[in-house]
């Protein structure tokens, strides 16, 4: 392989119009970056171990903004880096430094480790208007040519139907780094993930698509760095295209690149989609103050939102010092380029985007869901073909946009998450509040998909991912354990993390051996569950919510890759385990509602699609949603599966109460009060059934094909 002054034989202008990035075509290297603003760019070569420059190469160019060339005879292993000269006038916005090393931002391999020295940052310590003259290449990070052939075999996408999708969110390196049948070398890593034992978890509890928190390589902040601790979520991006190698195992010798798609096909002959959570509205240099990695040094105000009335600070709609700018065609490319290289080249089905809003920031401000970063998804035919899902709030200006997104999207639904909070935990923490007043309304709007929120804009109820809890707050567990957020570990006085967390202690804060207490807390762990998998939507478990796990009451544990948030497998709760695949199964056979609306319609027998009951069998009127009450029953005439009606009684009361059933033949499938949720009763209808406090009963009429819970 010809490397450095051997491989710059030969260089000569690229291809301007092709991908950007190092790309090997078995010939040679082609290297291409954008720039705008740049005097000159040149490319710097230096030995495999990225210590000592070998060669320096000027770019040709520009074409339209961009930066070429091409090397014959180089090949994948080439370590480079770049560096753009340019007007350093920060208080228009250019901070063009020549004496910093860039990283390539379409590199594919990061080569060295970023150690926060001042050497990286462009402007002097002592004057952010002042350029920095030290040279950072011994320490600045660069990138790797590498070769994309990988042996997929036969794999392929599962392709799970919306109405069908169960998403379950985790963190690569928590999920499997304390589970004993791992070896220790892939605990905590994408072989992890791809072991059998954690496959057969997956598969066994009726998972169809996990939602991995952020994959891309990331950075720790200066802050964390300083104390100690490290971004374990990872929502700091460094690279839009490389898998962070921290979680990679080196297993077999593959590279971070292709130990995840070993995972991905490993995941997808399991039946089971992969779903990123990518970080596309800031990047890793944070504000004015931070480093000049990439983008800041290639061309700051061509790739970031500068402040209109200052250009020397950047719009801050992320809430981590800066916001990428998509309304620019370039940003709007790598944001493409990078989704489009994730869903082909890695295979992934799908994306989540956090702070989806500052996506859709076109012309000002404001959100526009006709934006161009919309449209040119809803034009691409790869990316419009994988699941996309919004968290739907940024920090910008009139950020909260939860069902405003386009059709064929999904959101998190946190309108559902609260509600349900309200309607099972709140009214028992802080009783006789105004605010619950109409619980019983808002809890059937949940029920049924949102249609507040989704159905004015010729949504589907699918497009609503319910959940109860995420990555971001209490874990199930801790949701019915802590009243009070638990934080002080986090470095921040714990002033961190949601005050306001809607929970439920029962009684005591935190662990406890009252039997009564731990049985509240049970029933309650269950029925939200319930509500969230039988719920019309997309349902999404958090991991770790079936096994009872929890983060000792921390709720935003964002800098804790320790207990805390690792799931500890030899604590598992068997008995909720068992009951939370049950109500898998219950949905996959009966319940797949994500598809088409309620219409209150009845059939040509009379019966409604849905009728919701009083507890004396009665239909419920206009007063009675508007009161306090918290119990209620729903008749399902049209259920998705079920051959027949359902029926599902609700008491989230603090005493049992008795419900009058309608007449036919009903079995009980579901009782949340059960530890495992079997319910025993069936029987002829017409007469009352009592349903315990706390808890939800599930029946299904004789003939409809849900099976009866084995004993």
């Amino acid at each position: 392989m010809a490397t450095g002054i051997a491989a710059a034989r030969g260089w000569q202008p690229g291809r301007p119009s092709g991908p950007l990035g190092a790309h090997w075509d078995g010939h040679g290297v082609s290297f291409a970056v954008f720039s705008d603003q740049a005097r000159a760019i040149d490319l710097c070569l230096f030995d495999p171990g990225g210590l000592r420059e070998e060669a320096r190469l000027p770019l040709f160019g520009p074409v339209d903004g961009v930066w070429h060339g091409y090397l014959p005879h180089a090949a994948p292993g080439l370590v480079y880096g770049l560096r753009a000269d340019g007007p350093w006038d920060p208080a228009r916005g250019q901070r063009f430094n020549r004496h910093k090393l860039l990283l390539d931002p379409y590199t594919r391999e990061i080569v060295g480790r970023f150690d926060w020295r001042e050497a990286h940052f462009g402007a002097s310590p002592d004057d952010p208007l002042r350029i920095d003259e030290r040279d950072n290449a011994h320490v600045a990070l660069k990138g790797r040519v590498v070769s994309d052939h990988f042996d997929w075999g036969d794999d392929q996408p599962p392709k799970v139907a919306p109405e069908d999708t169960v998403l379950y969110e985790l963190h690569v390196r928590g999920f499997s780094r304390l589970h004993p049948a791992l070896p220790l070398n892939l605990r905590g890593s994408f072989a992890g993930l791809a072991h059998p034992a954690m496959i057969d978890h997956l598969h066994t509890l009726g998972i169809t698509a996990v939602s991995l928190l952020p994959v891309h390589q990331a950075l720790d902040e200066q802050r964390l760095a300083a104390q100690g601790l490290r971004n374990y979520w990872g929502y700091n991006t460094l690279s839009f295209f490389c898998p962070d190698p921290r979680l990679a195992s080196g297993h077999n010798g593959l590279s971070p690149r292709d130990e995840f798609r070993s995972m991905v096909r490993a995941l997808h002959r399991a039946g089971i989609e992969v779903i990123l959570d990518v970080v596309f509205n800031h990047s890793a240099e944070t504000d004015e103050h931070g480093p000049t990695i990439h983008l800041r040094g290639l061309d700051n105000s061509g790739y970031y939102r500068l402040r209109a009335d200052n250009p020397a600070l950047y719009d801050n709609f992320s809430g981590c010092g800066n916001t990428l700018d998509i309304r620019r065609p370039q940003v709007l490319r790598l944001v493409m380029d990078s989704l489009r290289y994730w869903a082909t080249d890695m295979r992934v089905d799908g994306f989540r985007f956090d702070l989806a809003p500052a996506l859709g920031r076109a012309g000002g401000q404001g959100f526009d869901r006709d934006g161009p970063f919309f449209m040119a998804l809803a034009q691409d035919p790869v990316l419009r073909a994988v699941k996309l899902i919004a968290e739907p709030w940024d920090l910008g200006p009139d950020g909260y946009q939860c069902g405003q997104f386009p059709r064929g999207w999904m959101e998190w639904n946190d309108r559902f998450r609260d509600g349900m909070r309200h309607f099972w935990l709140r009214w028992h923490a802080e009783p006789g509040r105004e605010e619950h007043q109409g619980l019983r309304g808002m809890f059937a709007r949940r029920l049924c998909g949102s249609d507040d929120l989704f159905r004015t804009r010729q949504r589907l109820p699918g497009a609503s991912v319910n959940y109860v809890v995420s990555h971001d707050g209490f874990s199930l567990r801790d949701l019915v354990s802590y009243n009070r957020r638990h934080n002080e570990a986090n470095g921040e006085n714990n002033q961190d993390g949601h005050a306001d967390t809607l929970s439920f202690n029962c009684g005591v804060e935190g662990p406890t051996a009252d039997a009564g207490i731990l049985a509240l807390r049970g029933k309650l762990q269950r029925a939200l569950l319930a509500c969230t998998v039988l719920s019309q939507g997309t349902p999404m478990l958090a991991a770790g919510a079936e096994l009872g796990h929890t983060q000792g009451g921390n709720n935003n544990p964002y800098n804790q890759d320790n207990a805390t948030t690792w799931i500890d497998w030899a604590d598992t709760d068997a008995d909720l385990l068992a009951f939370t695949t049950r109500l898998l199964q219950l949905r996959r056979t009966a319940l797949p509602l994500g598809a088409a609306w309620y219409s209150g319609h009845a059939d040509r027998l009379g019966l409604g699609d849905l009728t919701w009951l009083r507890p004396d069998g009665s239909e419920l009127q206009g007063d009675d949603w508007g009161n306090g009450d918290r119990t209620l029953g729903c008749l399902i005439g049209q259920p998705g599966r079920a051959r027949a009606p359902l029926l599902l009684l609700v008491n989230a009361d603090t005493r049992a109460i008795d419900f009058q059933l309608p007449s036919g033949v009903w079995q009980c499938v579901l009782d949340t009060a059960q530890a495992r949720g079997i319910g025993s009763w069936h029987g002829q209808g017409d007469v009352a059934l009592t349903v315990a406090a706390h808890s939800l009963q599930l029946l299904a009429a004789a003939g409809s094909g849900v099976p009866a819970p084995a004993p």
